[in-house]
């Protein structure tokens, strides 16, 4: 197994290393703001890309052959729990994300490199890691959109929360998408090269 373990670095040090890092700050972040008194302080502020203007603001000149457009951003200074929460919701499952998905490649890493990389456990581990992607990345960006959506409609007079203004804020995660598919793809790689050395092994 020394073997395969030499072939997952540097690979399987930096994933290690990123998720203590990212847990670290996670947690002195949380604490700062537990601190601080709470997510219910400071303003909640959303843009709103779906709309703008072609009228030029002031104060921002344009070179000769160029426009300036604007773009609506509002922001609540004097709000409510519920709309801080909302407002957390707009990047937290993408942090969750993040976390979860470096703790399963650690997970993939440290037990390739014990059980070896072509085996069965290691194309489970990859089939896990890419199904995570491709729906974590689909669900985490759906909640983001409906919560930027819904704090749109708390703070601008002209929008309601409709499947309009949903899609409106949806961004399809084609980077994570395609991510998970080639794990998938990888994971039945690698179980077929697993199958393929255990029948090897059987007949020698």
């Amino acid at each position: 197994m020394s073997e395969d373990r030499k072939m997952l670095e540097p690979m399987a040090t930096v994933v290690s290393v990123v998720l203590r890092v990212v847990v670290g700050l996670l947690t002195v972040g949380v604490v700062l703001q537990v601190a601080r008194g709470g997510w219910a302080n400071g303003n909640v502020c959303i843009v709103d890309n779906s709309a703008g203007s072609s009228v030029a603001p002031p104060g921002f000149p344009a070179e000769k052959g160029a426009t300036v457009e604007s773009v609506p951003r509002y922001c609540g200074g004097e709000t409510d729990t519920s709309l801080h929460l909302l407002d957390q919701l707009t990047t937290l499952p993408t942090v969750l994300l993040l976390i979860s998905s470096l703790f399963l490649l650690n997970r993939l890493f440290q037990g390739a490199a014990r059980d070896g990389i072509h085996t069965g456990l290691t194309a489970s581990r990859l089939r896990v890691l890419g199904w995570w992607l491709l729906l974590g990345g689909l669900i985490a960006e759906i909640i983001e959109s409906n919560a930027k959506a819904a704090v749109l409609a708390s703070l601008a007079k002209s929008e309601e929360l409709t499947a309009g203004s949903w899609l409106a804020m949806f961004t399809p995660p084609y980077l994570i998408v395609l991510t998970g598919l080639g794990l998938l793809t990888f994971a039945r790689i690698t179980s077929a090269g697993a199958a393929l050395r255990e029948d090897l092994e059987g007949v020698v």
